[in-house]
């Protein structure tokens, strides 16, 4: 947030900033709560289930979204192991949260039913995919895929289901998007539950054409690029262009 003020000094079409300013303030609250409810969108998807109630949920990373995210998880009922390279947070989310610390190489050969990577990108790859034994992967960190259409692929052979990150970590840009017409906190909360729907259309398109989620992500993104494209074009009866 101090840092978007700092740009704000300069222009004036920054979002982000403080809620003292007139912004939204620190979006990772939203972030956070757009992965929880995408993370349950993966578990109804994958497990058939519609509680995290006593699912083994490994959270990797514990900064303003990861610890966000634990709380909400440790809410709902989930036993979670956490890792940081940040002693303090981990130590913090054990006392919380009641959550199991784990060693940073260690949280990925858990057997866990959900991996939260909520860290570094990148941290799919030849040397953790093969050690993966959770069903799920769902979390906020951004570039999760070291190698897109490879890695989508090896998790997909495992039967591990991706929640795409860009889609399911959407949240802080929905909700900094808000301060565009006027921040309405409650009106981001509500637009970040669309990620429900969007992973589940996702998850669909991946099983019906045998895609990894990350390449159906991809496609349903580009059709909607096309498609704002083609209405934009239109012009009413009065000659006025549409604004979308």
């Amino acid at each position: 947030v101090k840092d978007m003020e700092w740009v704000r000094t300069e222009t004036n079409h920054v979002t982000g900033i403080s809620r003292a300013l007139g912004g939204s303030g620190d979006p990772s609250v939203v972030t956070a709560y757009g992965v929880y409810v995408g993370m349950k969108a993966a578990v109804k998807s994958k497990l058939n289930r519609d509680s995290l109630d006593g699912l083994k949920i490994g959270v990797q990373g514990l900064g303003h979204v990861g610890m966000i995210l634990a709380d909400y998880l440790n809410k709902d009922g989930a036993e979670l192991f956490v890792t940081d390279i940040d002693q303090n947070s981990v130590d913090k989310a054990v006392k919380e949260f009641n959550a199991k610390a784990v060693g940073l190489d260690d949280i990925y050969g858990l057997d866990m039913d959900v991996f939260a990577p909520c860290a570094l990108g990148a941290i799919l790859n030849d040397n953790t995919i093969p050690q993966l034994k959770c069903s799920i992967v769902a979390g906020a960190a951004n570039n999760q895929l070291e190698k897109s259409h490879e890695h989508g692929k090896a998790l997909m052979s495992k039967g591990i289901l991706v929640a795409p990150d860009y889609v399911i970590n959407a949240g802080g840009l929905i909700n900094v998007s808000n301060e565009l017409e006027g921040y309405n906190r409650e009106r981001a909360f509500n637009q970040a539950e669309g990620i429900y729907d969007t992973l589940m259309a996702i998850f669909k398109r991946s099983e019906e054409a045998d895609i990894p989620t990350n390449i159906a992500s991809d496609y349903l993104a580009e059709e909607r690029i096309r498609m704002l494209g083609e209405l934009k074009s239109i012009y009413t009866s009065t000659g006025k262009k549409i604004r979308i």
